[in-house]
């Protein structure tokens, strides 16, 4: 079986990597009360998805 003559730098090796990285989050406007939110969720701040009260929040 073949083994490689040298090991290889670390320096070689993060630039292979470079592309696998952590993506930001895209985040969207709740259209009751304009805070940024997750797409798909539950507003955090209103408590509202997709027109309607899903949790409530209390005002603090």
């Amino acid at each position: 079986m073949a083994v490689p003559t040298r090991r290889k730098s670390k320096m070689r090796r993060d630039q292979r990597r470079t592309h696998i990285k952590a993506k930001t989050a895209s985040l969207s406007r709740c259209p009751k009360c304009q805070e940024p939110k997750l797409p798909h969720y539950v507003c955090p701040s209103c408590g509202h998805y997709k027109g309607r009260e899903v949790i409530a929040v209390e005002e603090v």
